[in-house]
């Protein structure tokens, strides 16, 4: 028999989902029947969907060897730090992604991305620590692609984390904007809505018309300097979908230079031989907040920005 005291970090939130990450090597078939015959709160049996609160005490009727082989051993490897920090508070943390570094994990690297970079600096700092919780871990609310630069948001506490997931589905609480540099000349601010369809075969996707069968897609381009064959663009994200800001501007005829899924092959072939550029230029350099609410209201009207990238300043210098 196993005793778990419900801490801050861990409440608001499903007896299942706490179980499942608890024990992270069980299977969903195991969690939900151990949740009808293996599991009580505070002394009663509970459904699935019990909302957890701070000081509920979970049973679990299983046994030492059990439970080991169920949860997962926490990762002791530090890895090197390779971000920098635009804004901390007790609650979140706001870094600048590097290009080339994974937000999270993949099946090609599982240790040296952004998420246990952070984790590990605030480990460092005291300002959490993985002996005392169980199953939270600090994580972000957005992420960026291997070579897109940026901003990323990171609740550091699970009441923050849950309250940045709730901002970020509701759309207008948390705005997100990117700096590119684009084929052509754009005049005006477009307002761009589309639906799209994402290929997993071949991880890309297809932009198709509001009458067609998708998911919703909304984009916003601002014009900031504008040369004679290109465009250095404000975007911003009013979904966010997997590849959006790339497909939806090469729908729009002004796709993101150095993009070689969706972009111009000769605009491509010409700031690689020119710049060395060999991937899209694409920064996420703003984060505004507003709206915001409960433990996260402090925050309401602030606007956490990101210095350009060296090559991408001199590619702007030289094009503009």
């Amino acid at each position: 028999m196993v005793n778990i005291e419900i801490g801050k970090n861990e409440q608001k939130q499903r007896l299942d989902k706490f179980l499942r990450k608890y024990l992270g090597n069980a299977s969903l078939s195991y969690i939900y029947k151990a949740i009808r015959k293996d599991v009580k709160v505070n002394g009663r049996r509970a459904k699935e969907d019990t909302m957890l609160e701070l000081g509920d005490v979970i049973t679990l009727y299983i046994s030492d060897e059990e439970l080991s082989a169920l949860t997962r051993t926490r990762r002791s490897t530090r890895v090197k730090r390779q971000f920098k920090v635009a804004y901390e508070d007790d609650n979140i943390i706001v870094v600048e992604k590097p290009f080339g570094l994974l937000t999270h994990g993949d099946r090609t690297e599982k240790k040296n991305h952004l998420a246990n970079q952070v984790v590990d600096y605030l480990i460092e700092k005291g300002d959490y620590n993985p002996r005392l919780e169980r199953t939270f871990t600090p994580a972000s609310v957005n992420r960026l692609d291997r070579n897109t630069t940026g901003l990323v948001l990171f609740g550091k506490t699970g009441e923050a984390l849950q309250t940045l997931n709730r901002m970020i589905r509701e759309k207008d609480k948390v705005n997100k904007y990117y700096m590119t540099i684009v084929k052509g000349r754009v005049k005006g601010e477009l307002h761009l809505r589309d639906r799209m369809v994402k290929d997993e075969r071949t991880n890309k996707v297809r932009v198709l018309s509001m009458d067609e069968e998708g998911r919703d897609m909304e984009t916003i381009v601002r014009p900031i300097e504008t040369g004679r064959d290109f465009t250095l663009v404000e975007v911003e994200l009013i979904t966010g979908r997997t590849h959006q800001i790339r497909a939806h501007l090469a729908k729009a005829g002004h796709p993101v230079i150095g993009d070689v899924k969706y972009g111009d092959r000769k605009v491509n072939e010409m700031v690689r031989r020119r710049f060395n550029l060999n991937t899209q230029l694409l920064h996420a350099y703003k984060l505004t907040f507003r709206g915001c609410t409960g433990a996260l209201e402090y925050l309401n009207d602030l606007e956490i920005t990101a210095d350009l990238p060296e090559d991408f300043a001199n590619i702007r210098r030289e094009l503009f």
